[in-house]
């Protein structure tokens, strides 16, 4: 019987992807950039690869802040400030919430019948602020974020930390909730709890990391759960 389930929160519960496009957008216009859906797309790329690169600990977090936005100006040849455009962006990414479909209604279900944990790459002052503008805090046990924990998923130094925290933990009464395969998935297989894939997209699975369960919609974890 699953007891505790630890979520992911950046395209899992909020959309992470709307809340980029327009912190970018705002931080473009600042700079004097025209924000062309290309380049937007092509920050994303470059964003989702830096984070790549922390999670197999071959860069530091300060390194995929800026580097992504030093990658970008190169690429669309601008000499505008990395590190200014760093803290602009940050500041608008922290403001607000925007919910993926379902996460809501599905925190507010499962709340009071499992254990509810986050567990997050992002930055902590970014992502503790989106967090209290969600007003999710209520449903959750505990709140764990790699920033403050000095490992990052999918490093099983993070996941024993989060288990440490966990009254009367066991493993096999513990499931992972995330849209990453890289991250949470792989997180998970790493220690021997149970994952579930969240793939909205219905995306192809290019990587040798095999999830015990994928779901399309957030709102079917719920019968997962209680067939588990």
């Amino acid at each position: 019987m699953i007891k505790n389930i630890l979520f992911d929160l950046d395209d899992t519960l909020l959309d992470f992807h709307r809340a980029e496009k327009i912190a970018l957008t705002k931080t473009l216009l600042h700079l004097g950039l025209e924000p062309k859906e290309k380049i937007l797309t092509r920050y994303s790329e470059l964003n989702l690869a830096q984070w790549r690169l922390l999670e197999q600990e071959k860069i530091t977090r300060e390194a995929v802040k800026v580097r992504r936005f030093q990658l970008l100006f190169s690429e669309i040849g601008t000499d505008c400030s990395a590190d200014y455009a760093t803290k602009y962006y940050e500041h608008h990414l922290a403001m607000g919430h925007y919910f993926v479909d379902g996460a809501e209604e599905l925190l507010r279900f499962l709340s009071g019948r499992y254990r509810l944990y986050l567990v997050s790459n992002g930055t902590t002052a970014v992502q503790r602020s989106r967090i209290e503008s969600a007003g999710i805090t209520k449903y959750l046990s505990d709140i764990f974020l790699s920033q403050q924990i000095g490992f990052e998923k999918p490093n099983v130094g993070f996941f024993n930390y989060c288990f440490s925290r966990i009254p009367k933990f066991k493993k096999n009464e513990t499931v992972i909730v995330g849209d990453s395969l890289t991250s949470d998935i792989k997180g998970g297989k790493n220690v021997g709890i149970t994952t579930v894939w969240f793939n909205p997209n219905g995306l192809g699975n290019f990587y040798n990391i095999i999830p015990d369960y994928e779901i399309l919609n957030l709102l079917a974890l719920i019968p997962l759960l209680k067939a588990m």
